[in-house]
Order: C-alpha cells, then sequence, then structure tokens
C-alpha cells in the first residue's frame, strides 16, 4: 500500500467514489448528447444494418474492451439478436473461421489502434463484411477502415491517471444497450420471446405465464349449478386446492365455494344446501395469456390462494395455485 493510500481518509475514500460516479454521469451526458450531435445517422445505420443480415453479429476487441463486448454480445443473444464474442487475439490463429459472409462485426476500441483488431478488420474488407466501430478516434484505423463509426465522446476517464479505461468502457457498455434494445423494439421482441432465451432461473420463472404451470383436466375441481353441497365439499377436499368452481349449464364458471365460505356457514344445516345457497357468484379469474407475476400480484391483491383459469367465453380451462408459483421461483 502506498503511503498516500494509507493515509486516505474515510471521507477521503467516499469523496473518491463520488468523483467516480460523478465523471462517469457526464460522460453518458455526453453520449446522450452525441446523438443530437452527429451520432444518430451512423446508430440508425447500424441497427438497420445489423436488422437485415442473414447471420449473426460477432463482437470484438481486446483489454478492457474485450471484457465489454463479451457483455454486449450476451445481451444482443438475449434479446433476440444471435451474436457472440470473437477474441481479436484468438482471430488471429484460426478464429476468423467463425466469421462468416453473411455477418456483421462490431469492433470495440477506444484508441482504434490495437494491433490485434488488425487481422480481423482485414479480413471484413477482404469478404465484404459490414463493419461497425465503437470509438473514441475518428482518425484511428478502425474508424477509417470500418463501414459505420459509432463515434463516442473522449470524454476523461475516472482514473486520476487518466490510464485505466473507466468512463470510455461505461459508453461502450451504454452503446452495446442502445443497439440491443433499438433492435429489440425493432424486431418487436415481446416478453414470450424472452423467456425462449431465459427459462431457467426467478427471471424464467417471472416470464411464465399462468399457461405455463396451471393444473388441467380432471385436477380441476368444478361442479354443476345445483350440486348438492356435501358432494361439493366432498370434491374440494380431494382436489386439495381450497375451492370448487360452479358451472352453469352452458358450462361457465358462474361461481365458487371457498373452505371460508364453509367456515361462514358453518352455523347451517350443510347437508340440506346446494351449491347456489353459499357460492360466490363473481370469483376472481386470471386467462391463460397472463404472466405468472401478474396472476400472483392477483392472488395477493384479493387474499386468496388459487384463480380459476378461463377462456374468452368463461369457461375453466385450469387452476392456478399460489403453491405452483412457489414452484416456480415467482413467490
Amino acid at each position: 500500500m502506498t503511503k498516500a493510500a494509507a493515509n486516505l481518509t474515510e471521507d477521503g475514500i467516499l469523496q473518491s467514489a463520488k468523483r467516480t460516479v460523478a465523471t462517469e454521469r457526464r460522460a453518458l451526458e455526453a453520449l446522450e448528447r452525441a446523438f443530437d450531435n452527429g451520432l444518430a445517422e451512423p446508430f440508425i445505420r447500424a441497427v438497420e444494418t445489423i436488422s437485415n443480415i442473414a447471420g449473426r453479429v460477432i463482437v470484438t476487441g481486446v483489454g478492457k474492451s474485450g471484457h465489454i463486448g463479451v457483455k454486449v454480445a450476451a445481451t444482443l443473444a438475449s434479446t433476440g439478436t444471435p451474436a457472440f464474442f470473437v477474441h481479436a487475439a484468438e482471430a488471429n490463429h484460426g478464429d476468423l473461421g467463425m466469421i462468416g459472409t453473411t455477418d456483421v462485426v462490431i469492433a470495440l476500441s477506444k484508441g482504434g489502434e490495437s494491433a490485434e483488431l488488425r487481422n480481423i478488420i482485414a479480413y471484413t474488407r477482404r469478404f465484404s463484411i459490414p463493419l461497425v466501430s465503437l470509438t473514441c478516434s475518428e482518425q484511428s484505423s478502425l474508424a477509417k477502415a470500418s463501414d459505420i463509426v459509432l463515434l463516442l465522446p473522449n470524454e476523461e476517464e475516472a482514473c486520476p491517471h487518466g490510464l485505466a479505461p473507466t468512463t470510455s468502457t461505461l459508453m461502450q457498455l451504454a452503446m452495446g444497450d442502445a443497439l440491443a434494445i433499438a433492435l429489440l423494439e425493432t424486431r418487436g421482441f415481446s416478453a414470450r420471446d424472452f423467456h425462449v432465451f431465459h427459462p431457467g432461473g426467478k427471471l424464467g420463472a417471472s416470464l411464465s405465464h399462468v399457461a405455463d404451470i396451471m393444473h388441467i383436466g380432471d385436477r380441476v375441481p368444478l361442479v354443476a349449478k345445483g350440486t348438492p353441497l356435501p358432494e361439493a365439499i366432498s370434491t374440494l377436499s380431494r382436489k386439495h386446492f381450497g375451492c370448487v368452481g360452479i358451472l352453469d349449464d352452458d358450462g361457465r364458471l358462474c361461481g365458487i365455494i371457498t373452505e371460508g365460505d364453509l367456515a361462514r356457514n358453518l352455523a347451517r344445516n350443510l347437508a340440506e344446501l346446494v351449491v347456489d345457497d353459499i357460492m360466490t357468484r363473481t370469483p376472481k379469474t386470471v386467462k391463460p395469456t397472463v404472466l405468472a407475476t401478474a396472476a400472483l400480484a392477483m392472488l395477493n391483491q384479493n387474499n386468496i390462494g388459487a384463480l380459476i383459469v378461463v377462456d374468452e367465453d368463461n369457461k375453466p380451462v385450469g387452476l392456478v395455485h399460489f403453491h405452483d408459483l412457489l414452484r416456480i421461483g415467482v413467490a
């Protein structure tokens, strides 16, 4: 530890953190302004070019730019734009074969003069592969060779020595995200599409639809209107969902009886009643296309444990229970 570091007070540490955040915030603000000062046209062309290719997006870079490139490629791939990262140094040792003539290459380099990029630049020129560059240097070899230059503001690095890539890599990251989201919205990429690429974990669970997890067929507790209450109680008990749906003569849901309804009517002679006598006539329902997270919100808002799933004609097609949402990790 240097003497200066050893003498840094707690206040000095906090001031350093705030200074870094402020410096990087200014860089992002400069990037935002750049869209009104020459960046809009190449950005639109980049989105259009990527949207129209038959192949994939190949992201490349070295050093810190390479690390950002890995994330940019991952974000593109997860939002519907097929992409992967090729390290510029590895490209010089055989990985150029991963790049096809129907692909587009996005190269990240602050200065645009990284020696490792030369061969991959030459390869794109030889086979007429579109080359998009993210750089701070308009006069660099990379920029001059590119079909599209996304020129980033040359803002000061947060590093006090101006050496460690900080604000420059943050702007690369922001530009990568901007491309990914613009492409997502251009394609009309939906939450259901997103779920295809994110089936695991809490994110995948939150993107599940009710149709993906609901109980169907004989598992759904249903009885007809006019059914003696003891028979309905038997169905409720066997199905273990704490409720039973009531159907009218056309097979539509016209009511529901829950364990709470039974408890509220214990003073009555239940053996002499039919379901119509105690059922709730406006049951809470959900459509199969609703997200699991929305179903959970309905359960919480209404303080209930299950929802009957109905189609457009209000006919039951399934049931989703709070435990199902727990099982997949939504709750």
